[in-house]
């Protein structure tokens, strides 16, 4: 779990490295205010931070599936094999998955398939340079028993999925979007926090 640097006393590593913050972002891609929270990270937060906080804060994207949504799983399915396949891609991919999400609300994905589904997304895995068929692949689900005759095995990201879906619940989180700095929710953002807030909160809490 995240640790602010001024308690680093408290962990040791033989790494001679300079402790820094953490800021977790739990976002679910079908989530209205986690898209617009992404969006103004994305374009305003990233470029400072690379600019003026390189080294001081790592910024991560918490996935959060919200299963009152079906297609939330899948979606997050899809940003997991991105994970596995080209990691480097992965705010890459998350910013167009955004910038069309809503094609994945609940009135646009009733009538597709699971794996119809899984197609679109591949092919938007595909859009910013990721192997589609590969996407597809770790995505596709079979309607036919596995070797050992399960029903209900999965498909290619199923384990990775399992571990965050794990980590998210054992903190806790509920609300998306959700920040939490240093291992400590951060009430104080939110999702209409705009660049210059955020740019006003990172000078009085990056130290």
């Amino acid at each position: 779990m995240a640790l602010a640097p001024k308690f680093n006393g408290a962990r040791f590593s033989a790494a001679a490295q300079a402790p820094v913050h953490t800021l977790e972002l739990y976002l679910d891609y079908v989530c209205p205010f986690s898209a617009k929270m992404f969006n103004t990270v994305y374009t305003s937060v990233l470029p400072l931070i690379k600019s003026k906080y390189s080294g001081k804060v790592d910024v991560i994207f918490r996935q959060q599936i919200q299963p009152w949504h079906p297609s939330s799983t899948l979606v997050h399915e899809a940003g997991v094999a991105v994970l596995q396949q080209q990691p480097d891609k992965f705010w890459e991919f998350s910013k167009v998955l955004f910038d069309d999400a809503k094609s994945f609300y609940d009135v646009n994905v009733v009538g597709e398939t699971r794996n119809d589904t899984y197609k679109r997304l591949s092919k938007i895995a595909g859009s910013v340079g990721i192997d589609e068929k590969k996407v597809y692949d770790l995505l596709h689900i079979d309607n036919k028993p596995s070797a050992d005759g399960s029903l209900n095995s999965g498909n290619g990201v199923t384990n990775n999925l399992k571990v965050l879906v794990k980590y998210n619940r054992k903190r806790g989180i509920h609300v998306t979007p959700t920040v939490v700095f240093n291992g400590i929710e951060e009430g104080s953002i939110s999702s209409g926090f705009s660049g210059k807030e955020w740019e006003d909160w990172l000078e009085k809490n990056i130290v």
